[in-house]
């Protein structure tokens, strides 16, 4: 079931038995970029999807800013079930998303952070992506548009779109494929985009290093290569657990990003302030050369 226009938003529903994608929103202090976001998901059609909010915040949930509720009640109008849930104590970034991924029963799961909005239609564009491509996951790196006069050239001239199927790759520090990470900088894939001239509804796989902000999994794959359950290894204060969870990811089944990215960052600062523990410096050590 896609979307349920105005005209019946107050006529009896009953929730879809399945939906494709669960989309997995974890949250924290941030009641306004919170309801930016749910405001992009109440733009999307297809595919049918639910959402699954997690709090964090110190002090009241961000659900309950008269904003962000607001579009939970469009959502649910438009026939799109809404989870909200308070999860304390915090006990890390890993261990959220390992939270919010073993509440997801779809096939396909997006983690969405709480500060990205998403242009229409592009929920439909990841997903018809990973059916089509068959890998671990894709996804759209988050856009900043402040940086739309800043060309960043050598910033982009590691991109490489993939050429035929989307095959495993290991990434590491000191693999070549690793220095693809300033091509999320900036507005580095909108350059991309308009430099390659890409149409309505036409989009392009490309290599990456890792993605941050708007990534779709398939859960079957994210979960075989572990998921987030590396959490109880590291320390509360940490950085970097969706690079983790997307090398290993990468390793079994591929992944890649997609352009155009229709997600744009909210550009708010950071509520992660402490970066010290890098999570792939603690969880990946003993690893074998």
């Amino acid at each position: 079931m896609g979307r349920r226009s105005s005209e019946q938003w107050a006529r009896q529903q009953e929730q879809p038995d399945k939906v494709a994608v669960d989309v997995l929103v974890p949250t924290c202090n941030r009641p306004a970029e919170l309801a930016v976001t749910l405001a992009g998901l109440a733009a999307q059609s297809e595919p049918a999807f639910a959402v699954v909010v997690s709090d964090q915040s110190s002090g009241r949930p961000a659900w309950e800013h008269p904003a962000a509720a607001a579009m939970v009640r469009v959502l649910e109008a438009q026939g799109r079930p809404v989870t909200l849930l308070r999860h304390l104590p915090r006990r890390g970034l890993a261990e959220h998303r390992q939270f919010l991924l073993d509440r997801s029963t779809a096939d396909q799961c997006l983690f969405l952070d709480d500060d990205v909005w998403l242009e229409p239609g592009a929920v439909e564009r990841l997903s018809r992506a990973l059916d089509e491509l068959q890998c671990g996951f894709v996804g759209m790196a988050p856009q900043g548009l402040s940086f739309l006069n800043d060309r960043r050239p050598e910033q982009t001239a590691t991109f490489q779109a993939w050429d035929g199927p989307v095959a495993p790759e290991r990434i590491r520090p000191d693999t070549p494929g690793f220095e693809r990470w300033p091509l999320h900088s900036a507005a580095n894939l909108a350059h991309l985009s308009a430099e390659m001239s890409l149409q309505p509804g036409e989009w392009l796989p490309y290599h990456v290093a890792w993605l941050g902000g708007c990534v779709l999994y398939r859960r079957e794959a994210l979960n075989d290569a572990g998921g987030f359950r590396f959490w109880t290894g590291l320390p509360a204060d940490h950085a970097g657990e969706d690079v983790v969870a997307q090398w290993q990811v990468m390793e079994r089944y591929g992944g890649a990003g997609i352009l155009p990215a229709g997600a744009v960052h909210l550009e708010s600062p950071t509520t992660v302030t402490d970066r010290q523990v890098e999570a792939y410096d603690v969880v990946l050590k003993e690893e074998p050369a």
